[in-house]
């Protein structure tokens, strides 16, 4: 049963993963216009040219993930900016095609800069927009703003809540229980141990008692079974 449910699931599952996005990755055409300018890049009789193209479109495509999912104030963003972005990019990536060919390990080093500069760029506007997007006076540029995590547009101007890193009170309870629960768990440890300790030495106590009082038995019976004896040995000597 507990398969039947693992393959059941795991098309869910999967699904789930493929549909997660970013900023960036929500239009449509990003990653195809990437794919295409990075490719442009790279001289078709360069070798292991298909791996290198592979590795370098990867880590440009999901940067956007990785900076917008790493922290949920960094989830929202305004469209127009999300696209000054995206042209950004693809404007760095035309100067790099417009480079003559210094090999592979070049266009690496190149490629990691515009990277280096696109988080930078891309942490500094989610951060800024958050910020103004959860201040008390809330003004934030007119146009769409995006869910960077479903790309969905949001009508909302202002935001509260996780999204601008506060604390939802269900989850603060939840957490103030487990924390109950644990100390809990962590008391009954110790007084079980403290118990069990206790019993253990009171145990031990008694059968040392025990035995010295049994030792003292034995040696009284040992002495009067000896006395008898003696005794026997002075009737026995006196009928001779």
């Amino acid at each position: 049963m507990g398969d039947l449910w693992l393959l059941l699931l795991l098309p869910l599952s999967l699904a789930a993963f493929h549909g997660v996005k970013a900023c960036l990755e929500c239009d449509p055409k990003f990653n195809e216009d990437i794919r295409s300018l990075i490719a442009k890049l790279v001289p078709s009789e360069v070798p292991g040219r298909t791996h290198l193209l592979e590795r370098q479109i990867k880590e440009m495509i999901h940067l956007s993930f990785k900076v917008s999912h790493g922290d949920k104030m960094l989830r929202v963003l305004a469209v127009h900016k999300a696209v000054k972005l995206r042209i950004w990019l693809k404007n760095e990536l035309y100067k790099l095609g417009n480079e003559t060919w210094k090999g592979a390990f070049i266009l690496q080093g190149k490629l990691l800069d515009v990277r280096q500069n696109l988080e930078l760029k891309l942490k500094e506007i989610l951060k800024n927009f958050s910020e103004v997007a959860c201040s008390e006076d809330c003004v934030v540029t007119e146009g769409p703003i995006l869910d960077c995590w479903t790309c969905l547009r949001i009508t909302t101007q202002c935001f509260r809540g996780e999204y601008c890193g506060e604390e939802d009170s269900r989850m603060a309870e939840n957490r103030e229980i487990g924390l109950f629960l644990i100390l809990l768990t962590e008391v009954v440890i110790l007084g079980s141990a403290w118990l069990l300790f206790h019993i253990c030495v009171s145990h031990w106590r008694k059968m040392k008692a025990i035995r010295r009082s049994l030792k003292k038995y034995l040696e009284k019976k040992l002495e009067e079974l000896i006395g008898m004896t003696d005794k026997e040995k002075d009737d026995s000597g006196i009928r001779k």
